[in-house]
């Protein structure tokens, strides 16, 4: 490339030194040594732009020998007459050099400028994938594909180790033969630590794959991987930026470890957070019912023929409703595990308020007609598009929850109403002490009860995750104790 380029400097020089000389030769008696020489100076210029400095000279040297030949008396010889035609010509030559040297000088400066801000565009380039939150398989591919556009080779191959051996991730352009990518995984490549023992070297492999080159992708003192590639070119410079370039694109992988790292990590938090929650949870809805289990069937060993029978019928139906209650946590467990690993699907189907609500009391071993509960349901309520069975839970959950703090005498309310945007809006109070000003923003959340009287448990955290698989939301209503809210989709008129 270079010989063509000179080549062609030379050719251009030529051309114009001879298409300028024929402008000249009609004139020349009427021009003076130095106009001629001035004029002669602008084809040096010419070769020396296109070609380089030895094409300038080239051109400097032909147009010395034809302003002495066709410009100087006698004309057509290389004979000097006078003086001041010598000295003509010594300044000619000197100009030329000086001129060739500047202008070889300035071109290669310029050329220079411009291959450093292609490098600085290079590496700007590869900088963004320091800050671009790509997934690991695209940012693989984005960094082979990078290399390979920015440096015009003709295959790129990225390996990383995986359980402690070479393998390829990504390629682009000529793939690996198998052979060579076996050489490579075989420690055929030069010394390259894996760990961070020993600072990581590149170079060329020795035969018998002299194809490709390998270079080390080192982060923080330690190799995090290779680049094989073919068709690098071999100059300084070019080796210089592809390291810096592989140290860039270093950086970038061993970000997106970390960033995996810490992603497990937040997970594995999330997990532990959620695992004593549930704990949590569970130990405080677990220790009403055991509590109260324990004592009746304790009273029942323990007395013996001195009761009653009327007592001792009581401490059963308390024994038989306590193991229903666990039974209900059980189903509840069961229903976590199925919110949590996804497998929760609906079967909705048109139902009324009021049959919801009464398989829900059902469920809990009550009736509407005990004077527990008092109805505010109206009759001309449409019908609810839901799973009937999900939130039957959501409405006992929330009954039981209701039964359990509303004080002696006073009775548990349900309503329903027509809500806005087709919803129909349901809601079950109590008399009891409310909630907490500081429990609040986590009523509906797994979290263990601290203080006596405070709400928490699963009921509530699978009633909102129930009617959020609906598409509704349940929130905490204003008033005397605690009023729970929650809306249903109404079924669409035909």
């Amino acid at each position: 490339m270079p010989r063509r380029r000179a080549l062609l400097g030379v050719l251009t020089a030529l051309t114009m030194a001879a298409v300028l000389g024929a402008a000249l030769l009609p004139v020349r008696s009427h021009l003076d040594a130095a106009t001629t020489a001035l004029v002669l100076v602008v084809p040096v210029v010419g070769g020396v732009s296109i070609g380089g400095f030895g094409a300038g000279l080239a051109a400097a040297t032909l147009c010395f020998l034809a302003y002495d030949f066709f410009f100087l008396r006698p004309y057509y010889t290389f004979d000097v007459a006078r003086g001041s035609d010598w000295v003509a010509l010594a300044v000619y030559a000197a100009v030329t050099v000086i001129v060739a040297r500047v202008v070889a000088a300035a071109n290669s400066a310029r050329s220079e400028s411009q291959r450093r801000a292609a490098d600085v565009r290079r590496l700007f380039d590869v900088s963004e994938l320091l800050v671009r939150e790509l997934p690991g398989p695209e940012l693989l591919g984005t960094i082979v594909e990078s290399v390979r556009s920015e440096f015009g080779l003709e295959g790129v191959s990225l390996l990383l180790p995986v359980d402690g051996r070479l393998q390829l991730v990504a390629s682009a352009g000529e793939p690996l033969a198998p052979e060579e990518l076996a050489h490579l995984a075989a420690g055929g490549a030069p010394p390259v630590s894996l760990g961070p023992s020993r600072p990581a070297r590149a170079g060329t492999p020795k035969a018998p794959y002299p194809g490709y080159q390998v270079v080390a992708l080192a982060a923080t003192g330690r190799a995090v991987g290779l680049l094989a590639v073919r068709g690098a070119r071999a100059g300084r410079e070019d080796q210089e930026l592809l390291r810096a370039f592989a140290n860039h694109l270093a950086l970038a992988l061993e970000r997106a470890t970390l960033r995996e790292e810490a992603l497990r990590a937040r997970l594995l938090g999330e997990v532990d957070r959620v695992r004593r929650s549930l704990v949590g949870a569970v130990s405080h809805d677990l220790r009403t019912p055991l509590a109260t289990i324990k004592l009746s069937a304790s009273t029942l060993l323990e007395s013996g023929s001195s009761l009653a029978p009327g007592e001792v019928k009581e401490l059963v139906e308390l024994v038989d409703a306590q193991a229903d209650r666990l039974d209900r946590l059980v189903c509840n467990l069961l229903d976590m595990t199925r919110i949590q690993s996804g497998t929760l699907e609906l079967r909705r189907q048109p139902c009324a308020v009021i049959d919801l609500v009464e398989e829900a009391l059902a469920v809990l071993g009550r009736s509407g007609q005990s004077g527990e509960v008092s109805w505010q349901v109206p009759a001309e309520l449409p019908l609810v598009d839901v799973d009937p069975v999900l939130v039957r839970q959501v409405l006992a959950n929330l009954l039981d929850n209701a039964f359990r703090y509303s004080p002696a005498g006073e009775a548990v309310r349900v309503g329903a109403r027509p809500g806005p945007g087709g919803k129909v809006e349901l809601s079950v109070s109590d008399r009891g002490p409310g909630v907490p000003e500081e429990e609040r923003a986590h009523l509906f959340e797994m979290f263990e009860r601290r203080e006596a009287g405070g709400r928490g448990g699963l009921g509530l955290a699978i009633a909102r995750a129930f009617l959020e698989a609906h598409g509704e939301r349940i929130w905490l209503g204003e008033g005397g104790g605690a009023q729970f809210v929650f809306t249903l989709p109404s079924v669409p008129e035909s």
